[in-house]
């Protein structure tokens, strides 16, 4: 971090008439003057991470969420509208610190209203003993406080933590595959049913396993013409043997499942 302060100490300020020139420049393509523009920003972005430290959160972090920010601001700022950059980008580069700080202190989500945000301030600053203390210095509604009170005391805990020998969060967790048993079970439903299409395929005659091979069950089904000219008959004597076939199948299928 001071390597990257002293690098910027070099980096001045551009008037307006240079921002204006260098913003044109950048819209029409030029991502030099568009880097000479954002650098020139990027003291100021320092300044108001700054005033986020007492959250927490490191300086460096900071930095570079606001740096974020004034990339965001950089990329919408129309010069000929009579505005700074820096004026312009200042609410960018505050809204992604904060969104940064508040995403940080918790996994689940708070600090969503200006309210939240200063509880979850002041409480980290100065560690409230009572939840009337947090709403007298947040100003923070009564039924809203009391809710918010348990998490900011309690904080994240780990799905893998585990109290008094039980099993973790995580292992109680219901998991959606299936059990080794229904594995099992469902690996000798399978067997079962193999079976008893092998029996069925074995009892058809040659040509209707070939028609059932190369006609019902191939992934590229021959013709009916083609089929034909191998066995020797016509194509509507195919299609004759392929429905019988596939009654047949039907038929006895039905009849092995209900046994």
């Amino acid at each position: 971090m001071d390597l990257y302060r002293n690098d910027l100490r070099v980096t001045s300020r551009c008037t307006a008439d240079e921002e204006k020139a260098l913003a044109r420049r950048w819209k029409d393509g030029d991502d030099r003057a568009g880097n000479k523009l954002i650098e020139s920003c990027l003291p100021f972005v320092i300044k108001v991470a700054r005033e986020y430290r007492r959250w927490g959160a490191p300086l460096e972090d900071l930095v570079q969420q606001g740096n974020l920010g004034l990339l965001r601001a950089a990329k919408s700022f129309d010069p000929d509208r009579g505005c700074r950059l820096l004026t312009y980008a200042a609410y960018w580069i505050r809204a992604e610190i904060r969104d940064y700080v508040v995403r940080g202190y918790r996994i689940v989500r708070l600090g969503a209203t200006r309210t939240e945000r200063r509880a979850i301030r002041a409480f980290r600053s100065r560690g409230f003993k009572t939840v009337d203390e947090l709403i007298e210095e947040s100003g923070m509604p009564v039924a809203r406080a009391h809710m918010l009170w348990p998490l900011l005391q309690k904080g994240d805990v780990s799905l893998d933590y585990t109290y008094q020998d039980r099993d973790s969060m995580f292992d109680r967790i219901d998991s959606h595959t299936a059990s080794p048993e229904e594995v099992v079970g469902h690996d000798q439903e399978i067997a079962i049913l193999r079976g008893k299409m092998q029996a069925i395929v074995n009892g058809l005659t040659d040509r209707e396993q070939k028609i059932l091979t190369k006609r019902i069950i191939a992934d590229k089904p021959l013709t009916l013409r083609e089929l034909g000219e191998e066995f020797g008959v016509s194509k509507e004597r195919v299609r004759q043997l392929e429905l019988r076939t596939r009654a047949k199948l039907r038929s006895r299928f039905e009849a092995q499942t209900a046994a």
